[in-house]
């Protein structure tokens, strides 16, 4: 439930960033640059992120980024100019960063191995419920008070989940994580695992980002209207939580392969297939087949990243974990515009179409299968040695 409204604020309040720039004086491409940000925040996140949660534990970095995040939203509300709006996306970021990294970790100390898929994906899917309900519980409050309104649920949703996270019981101490260790020695250490599988997390974040910019400009293109596009999102975000449990039940019993592979594919089949349709059914049709492929993996990132944490530095790893994902989520999109400048909408997408085609080879190569608990082979390290274990259930 708590990720459920913060979800709801989020995505009542996402669209509305662009608007509120617009409101300041800032041009569609300063816009686009400021609600960038807010990825940038993510990205230069996560890393302190994960020393955060290792040094106050989950309940104090949930009530640290809920902090944060209250503060861009009011930056947001008030700001007199693009600028201060930019510090708000900034810090909108940062909260993103901790208060995901802290739900992570926490459910990676309180659920079980074996169930870690059906818990991932759940939380993932209550944060695309919640994102896909977010627009149309503040359609009222934007009607009445324009794009701020959208802001101020974004800020009471922010309380009531962060209210919510912290009422929940301590996993504080349940797997210490705070060593002898900093976390340059943590990334040097895993440096193996963070450039094999993290090579997969980020070709599959910017698939995911990539899907939400690529579309809408692609409907333009062939003259959808705004309200038939915003539609065709609906019905891709409702089959993409759909998806959530059963992706969690397949991770569960078949491993990080058997929904990343075929995830990655159906991105590549619907990146290329969507310079060809021209209708807006065929563009509903490869639509759906990206929400299908974003659900199928709604929380494979998270769960594998869980499985192979190593055990004393779960936190900081974490954090490096997802800043590969986070990466491709925030350099998807901006070579979606480069692409399309430099050529035509279409090369990007046949490009991005290529990309997810290395992201399902990435994942056969190196990302884990079976069971969790069963023996799984480790990536070799740069120095040719296979790297230790890395948590119980990873061999």
């Amino acid at each position: 439930m708590p990720v459920v409204l913060y979800g709801i604020g989020s995505g009542a309040a996402a669209p509305m960033y662009a608007l509120r720039a617009l409101d300041l004086g800032a041009s569609a491409g300063v816009a686009g640059i400021v609600v960038a940000l807010n990825g940038l925040g993510m990205v230069l996140a996560d890393l302190p992120a994960g020393r955060i949660i290792a040094r106050i534990g989950e309940r104090g970095a949930i009530a640290l980024g809920s902090g944060i995040g209250l503060a861009g939203v009011l930056c947001a509300i008030f700001a007199p100019n693009p600028g201060v709006l930019a510090v708000g996306m900034l810090l909108n970021g940062t909260a993103s960063a901790v208060w995901g990294l802290a739900r992570q970790s926490y459910i990676v100390a309180v659920v079980s191995p074996a169930e870690r898929g059906r818990a991932f994906s759940t939380l993932a899917g209550a944060s695309r419920l919640g994102s896909f309900c977010g627009p149309f519980v503040g359609a009222g409050l934007v009607y009445a008070m324009g794009p701020s309104g959208a802001l101020w649920l974004q800020f009471a949703t922010t309380v009531l989940a962060g209210g919510a996270m912290l009422a929940i019981r301590s996993a504080d101490g349940d797997d210490a994580d705070v060593g002898d260790h900093t976390l340059r020695s943590v990334i040097v250490e895993n440096r193996g695992v963070l450039g094999t599988l993290g090579l997969a997390a980020l070709l599959m974040g910017g698939a995911r980002a990539s899907r939400t910019a690529l579309l809408p400009l692609w409907a333009a293109h062939i003259g959808v209207s705004a309200a038939t596009t915003s539609l065709i999102f609906g019905i891709t975000g409702a089959v993409d939580v759909l998806l959530s449990y059963p992706g969690g039940i397949l991770l569960d019993r078949y491993g990080g392969r058997a929904t990343g592979i075929p995830s990655m594919l159906l991105f590549a089949v619907g990146f290329a297939a969507l310079p060809l349709t021209t209708s807006t059914v065929e563009l509903a049709g490869v639509a759906v087949l990206l929400g299908l492929a974003n659900g199928v993996s709604n929380g494979i990132i998270m769960t594998v990243g869980a499985d192979i944490a190593p055990p004393g530095q779960r936190a900081e790893f974490l954090g490096a974990w997802r800043l590969t994902h986070d990466v491709g989520m925030f350099t998807g999109p901006i070579a979606i515009g480069l692409i399309s400048a430099a050529t035509v909408l279409g090369a990007a997408a046949l490009i991005l179409a290529a990309a997810a085609s290395a992201g399902a080879a990435a994942m056969y190569r190196w990302f884990p299968g079976g069971q969790p608990g069963s023996a799984r082979r480790r990536p070799r390290s740069r120095d040719g040695l296979s790297t230790r274990t890395r948590s119980p259930d990873v061999s």
